[in-house]
């Protein structure tokens, strides 16, 4: 039997619609689909809140997000079950995303401070008389629309650092994954009971696009890029700013001297964990030619077992997405039609509900396997006769989010290379563990960032503040200045700016 996207259904108090396991079509949830005129009720409460969360400072709402992740982490294996039955990955995937989604709330929460709070800035020669400062101040009510490939992980990157940063939030997980949402936001609740801080509206598209025109003071955004595009197309109406966090076709180089194992461990890994639906997953590597051959063999080996399935043996679980079956065959089959050959997997991997690993080799450069996000648990692997020339062919694409360098040598050198917000050199995706680090990327890949210092400053305004500390002895803001100040003032900057 085919899955089946979520069903909208007749309600006696509105449209609902129901949450279903993509391994059993079985119904685990039904959720209201909230109108235009909820969505805007929900911003306008999100409103009113925002002055009372600004107020506790960063010390206060650093002790309420410490105990959210404390709920969330006592509560995980029930977290991670809601995780299982919506998404259909299996629990210690579940448990993987929301253990670093705790360490994120956790670094939020003690640096938001450090890294919003007042700082003094030099005022210059001229200005010398002046106190210079800058702070951050919040931005007001945050639109959070999340994925449903990490339910947990992604749209925590946003909330938490929106919270920190002194924000309100509403937010709108996928239709796929409504359930993880609301005990989100339920966990969220328990420890600040006292304003609606953080809100949760569900649906389908139309919900999301009500919550872009509401009035909201910034959306965060993660999925496609078409529908990134869509909607700061709709953003631009009201000049309100967004984050795209959208596509990826990231490839992994393997250079000469790479530790081969780690290497076709790390592709393994990268390219079938979550069935392939990973936007900084491996869907491309470019094999140095003098080690080609002996890392593919490593790679099929590697490959031949896992398999997807929802049992507990299972690697990976099925498809969430029914709609994402047909491209990964075309995708597949193209490859193969084109002079591909399928070392792993193939067309017949592609079934109602799983894919089976796809390992391809001899793929055309220009073919939709390597030019379109694949999204599923299929890599091409490409041999190349040096790292300029690997470079270059991971830098042919339309995307940039991440990428990864395999090298002992070079790898500090080819990362600086390669046309992406982020690289882990050795290791596999290891920059979306690191708190600290800026995530986000370049070209269809969207741009703006979550996480770290970069992702805090994402969610608030700088306000720059001089304050005149003693009056100036040449005033060059006034009409009564003489022509003698203006000649002083031609000299002083000769002096300072006019060397040859």
């Amino acid at each position: 039997m085919t899955a089946v996207q979520p069903k909208p259904t007749a309600h006696s108090v509105g449209e609902t619609f129901d949450s279903l396991s993509p391994a059993t079509d079985e119904v685990v949830g039904t959720y209201p689909v909230h109108t235009r005129e909820d969505v805007r009720a929900a911003v306008a409460r999100a409103r009113d809140a925002a002055e009372w969360w600004a107020g506790l400072g960063y010390d206060g709402r650093a002790e309420r997000l410490r105990r959210w992740k404390g709920v969330i982490t006592r509560r995980l294996p029930q977290l991670c079950q809601v995780v299982r039955d919506e998404t259909g990955k299996p629990i210690a995937d579940a448990q993987l995303e929301s253990v670093l989604a705790i360490e994120h709330i956790a670094w939020a929460g003690k640096n938001a401070r450090k890294i919003l709070g007042k700082q003094r800035r030099a005022a210059g020669l001229m200005m010398s008389n002046q106190a210079a400062t800058v702070e951050y101040q919040p931005l007001g009510v945050v639109g959070v629309i999340g994925p449903w490939n990490y339910p947990v992980f992604t749209p925590l990157g946003s909330i938490a650092y929106a919270l920190a940063a002194g924000n309100t939030v509403v937010f709108k997980p996928s239709e796929y994954t409504p359930g993880v949402g609301k005990w989100l936001v339920d966990a969220f609740n328990e420890v600040v009971p006292e304003w609606p801080v953080l809100q949760l509206i569900t649906g389908f598209g139309e919900t999301g696009a009500s919550l872009v025109s509401a009035n909201v003071d910034k959306i965060a955004f993660t999925g496609s890029t078409g529908t990134g595009k869509k909607i700061m197309a709709a953003a631009a109406e009201t000049l309100t700013p967004v984050i795209i966090e959208a596509g990826g076709k990231d490839a992994v180089l393997v250079d000469a001297d790479a530790d081969l194992e780690a290497a076709a461990d790390a592709t393994v890994w990268g390219a079938f964990s979550n069935s392939g639906q990973t936007c900084i997953g491996v869907e491309r590597v470019y094999v140095h030619e003098r080690v080609h051959d002996e890392f593919v063999a490593k790679v099929v080996e590697k490959s031949k077992d896992v398999r997807a399935g929802s049992d507990e043996a299972a690697q990976y679980g099925p498809v969430t997405m029914p709609s994402q079956l047909a491209v990964i065959k075309r995708h597949i089959a193209d490859a193969i039609e084109r002079g591909g050959k399928a070392l792993v997997g193939g067309v017949d991997a592609v079934g109602d509900r799983y894919v089976q690993p796809t390992v391809l080799v001899d793929v055309p450069e220009d073919s939709a396997a390597v030019k379109e996000e694949t999204f599923g648990p299929t890599v091409t692997i490409a041999k190349v006769r040096d790292m300029d020339e690997a470079v270059e062919k991971a830098n042919d694409t339309k995307y940039g989010l991440g990428s990864t360098v395999f090298s002992k040598s070079r790898g500090l050198e080819l990362a600086a290379r390669l046309r992406t917000g982020m690289t882990s050199i050795n290791a596999p995706l290891s920059f979306a563990g690191i708190a600290s680090l800026p995530f986000g990327g370049v070209g269809d890949s969207g741009f703006g960032r979550i996480h770290g210092p970069e992702g805090l400053r994402e969610f608030a305004r700088p306000k720059a503040v001089a304050r005149q500390r003693f009056t100036a002895p040449i005033v060059l803001t006034s009409f009564s200045r003489k022509e003698k100040t203006d000649a002083l003032v031609a000299k002083l900057i000769t002096v300072l700016h006019g060397k040859r």
